[in-house]
C-alpha cells in the first residue's frame, strides 16, 4: 500500500540495518523502556527481519524510515484493551516532524478499516510522549484511561470502529 509519499510494505532483507538501529536508539525508545544493546540486535536479527500480519515497514524513496505495528492484543494488561487490536508505530529519528508518521499510521488504519470494519482499534503510549499524545489525537484516538505503569503515566485512547460506509 502507498501514499503521497510512502510505501507500507513487508520487511525485507535490505531493512536489516535500519531495524537494528531503530530498536537500538537511545531517542527511539525514551518513552519505551530504553533501546536494546546493538551487539545483541546484531546477533539476534535474522538476516531478513521477521514478517507477520500487521508489521508493515514504512519505506521513503526506497529505504525504510519506519515500523507500524496493527496486532491483536489477547491478553492486554488493561482491560478496555484486550482482544483489540492495537496500533503501535516506531521512527527513526531522522524521519521525526515531516509528518510521516500520521501519513503511514492514517493509511494503515485506512487499510485496517477495509480488511476488517466496524473493529475499534487502540492506542497507548506514555503521556510524557507529547509527540505521539497529539498524533493519537491526530488519528481519532480518545482517551478511555491512564494508569500508572513502567515507571510512568500511560495513556489508553480508542478509536471507534469505521464501517464500509463512515
Amino acid at each position: 500500500m502507498s501514499t503521497e509519499r510512502l510505501v507500507l510494505r513487508e520487511p525485507e532483507a535490505r531493512d536489516r540495518a535500519a531495524f537494528i538501529e531503530l530498536l537500538a536508539s537511545p531517542e527511539v525508545h525514551t518513552y519505551l523502556g530504553g533501546p536494546r544493546p546493538r551487539d545483541e540486535l546484531e546477533r539476534e536479527m535474522p538476516g531478513t527481519p521477521e514478517r507477520w500480519p500487521g508489521s508493515l515497514v514504512v519505506d521513503l524513496h526506497g529505504a525504510m524510515i519506519g515500523q507500524i505495528l496493527l496486532r491483536r492484543t489477547p491478553e492486554h494488561s488493561r482491560p478496555a484493551a484486550a482482544g483489540k487490536v492495537d496500533l503501535g508505530y516506531l521512527f527513526l529519528p531522522r524521519a521525526w516532524g515531516f509528518g510521516y508518521a500520521a501519513e503511514a499510521c492514517a493509511a494503515a488504519l485506512a487499510w485496517f478499516d477495509g480488511a476488517l470494519p466496524g473493529e475499534p482499534v487502540v492506542l497507548h503510549t506514555q503521556t510524557a510522549n507529547v509527540g505521539s499524545m497529539r498524533l493519537a489525537a491526530k488519528l481519532g484516538f480518545t482517551e478511555v484511561e491512564r494508569f500508572h505503569a513502567w515507571d510512568a503515566e500511560q495513556w489508553l485512547g480508542v478509536r471507534p470502529p469505521k464501517t464500509q460506509s463512515s
